[in-house]
């Protein structure tokens, strides 16, 4: 059995996205001849907690945890947020609030100051701690995962004095994040994530990404032939009982929504099919689950959809798949064609949709990663953000299968090459190319 050695920041009990492709490729990776080892944070500050997780870390795996210093502490005191709030991810505002001086200061401080990111005062010390540990415990091969970057960075100081080969796993982009330029970046700082960006992907051994935009994208900046390792779903995870369809026509958004997925025009279709059909506007229902930024239910109340929609916080995980079972139609909203990561972005959502079997109407760019997907799939529709019309008649028609008892799950056989056992076996075959090549 080989060992690889995985830093990330998010593990159980954090939930959310960002722990999902971790923990399960931990899961399966040992059917495949490799080991992992887990390096991450004692006393983390996570978005969201979900002890649901913990069933997935295997009892054998060594999971070495380390405290870090964040700074949310001091944000907090600063901005005056009480103690136990948590800090939202990707600028999500759940309360439309006016934003002062304060605000502004933090975030240029998070920008120019935290480099790449908040947890960059975790590098050094897991660096002297990591050089320590694999003097007396070696292994194979080692991951990072970001974001956070200060992962990757971590990674490149020990790649400098230890010679195992470093697989770079980007989860998300880097200076292509939606966000980046909401940093208000001074040009030094710009340059010094730009520069820092280039060295992670020139000196790792490998670098993975999870589409084929993406893949594109990394290696115009800089890089070799950029791997893609998808996200995926986990077949332990679905119900294992049939679970029918509410009598609603139950449209379902599960997951965090920043501002600038907000689908103003979904809901305006939306709006005006509740105006033109009585039938629909007695059998709609709109779930919004998670971390709902505040522009979507300013939007929602707008287009006179409130009666409609049900605001939900997250949820455990342990529980998605059954709200996906009883959903007539799953919504994935992606980004607009003008944002640079819209076409390859691939969420961990999609995979999960796409286990249950509901259709899946997707908000985003038609000639995007995704879209290719639920092409290939025959699981769902594309649809531009920009195309009310296009959603309008697409809703009508599930609807009016829904109407007539007549909308079918969908059971292709192309969607098992994306369970999560699949893809830790491509990952491990991955890391044993690595070792081996000189």
């Amino acid at each position: 059995m080989k060992r690889v050695l995985i830093i990330t920041y998010y593990w159980p009990p954090s939930g959310g996205s960002g722990v999902q492709r971790w923990l399960k490729m931990s899961k399966y990776l040992p059917e495949y001849g490799w080991q992992p080892v887990i390096y991450t944070t004692k006393n983390a500050e996570y978005p969201i907690i979900d002890p649901s997780l913990e069933k997935d870390v295997p009892n054998d795996i060594e999971v070495i945890r380390q405290p870090i210093f964040e700074p949310y502490a001091l944000y907090k005191k600063f901005l005056g947020i009480k103690r136990d709030e948590t800090i939202k991810m990707g600028f999500i505002q759940e309360k439309e609030k006016k934003k002062g001086w304060k605000e502004d200061l933090s975030l240029w401080v998070r920008g120019n100051l935290f480099i790449p990111d908040a947890r960059c005062w975790w590098i050094k010390p897991s660096v002297r701690y990591l050089k320590e540990y694999l003097k007396a415990h070696p292994v194979d091969a080692i991951i990072s995962t970001g974001p956070p970057h200060s992962m990757h960075l971590i990674a490149l100081k020990l790649k400098e004095t230890i010679d195992t080969p470093w697989i770079a796993d980007f989860r998300d982009p880097w200076t292509e994040i939606d966000y980046y330029n909401d940093l208000h970046l001074t040009r030094w700082a710009d340059r010094k994530h730009h520069q820092l960006e280039r060295e992670v992907l020139g000196k790792a051994d490998k670098v993975v990404t999870v589409s084929q935009d993406w893949s594109k994208r990394l290696g115009r900046i800089g890089t070799r032939n950029v791997r893609v390792v998808y996200n995926g779903f986990d077949h332990t995870d679905e119900v294992t009982m049939p679970i029918a369809p509410s009598e609603k026509f139950t449209i379902t958004y599960l997951g965090a929504l920043s501002k600038i997925q907000n689908p103003m025009n979904l809901w305006k279709a939306l709006s005006e099919l509740v105006m033109d059909d009585s039938n629909f506007k007695k059998d709609l229902k709109i779930n919004m689950i998670g971390q709902i930024d505040s522009s979507a239910a300013s939007c929602i109340e707008k287009y006179g959809l409130t009666q409609f929609t049900s605001f939900s916080p997250y949820i455990p995980h342990n529980q998605v798949s059954s709200v996906h079972h009883k959903s007539a139609l799953l919504l994935l909203l992606l980004m607009p064609n003008s944002e640079p990561r819209a076409k390859g972005l691939l969420t961990g959502k999609l995979f999960e949709y796409l286990a249950s079997g509901r259709p899946i109407l997707c908000i985003g760019p038609e000639d995007g990663d995704a879209a290719k997907i639920l092409h290939e799939t025959h699981a769902g529709t594309t649809i531009d953000f920009d195309n009310t019309d296009q959603m309008k008649q697409t809703i009508k028609a599930y609807y009016e299968k829904f109407h007539n008892k007549c909308l079918d799950t969908n059971d292709s056989m192309e969607i098992n090459k994306f369970s999560r056992k699949s893809l830790a076996g491509e990952y491990a075959r991955l890391l044993t190319q690595t070792i081996q090549t000189p």
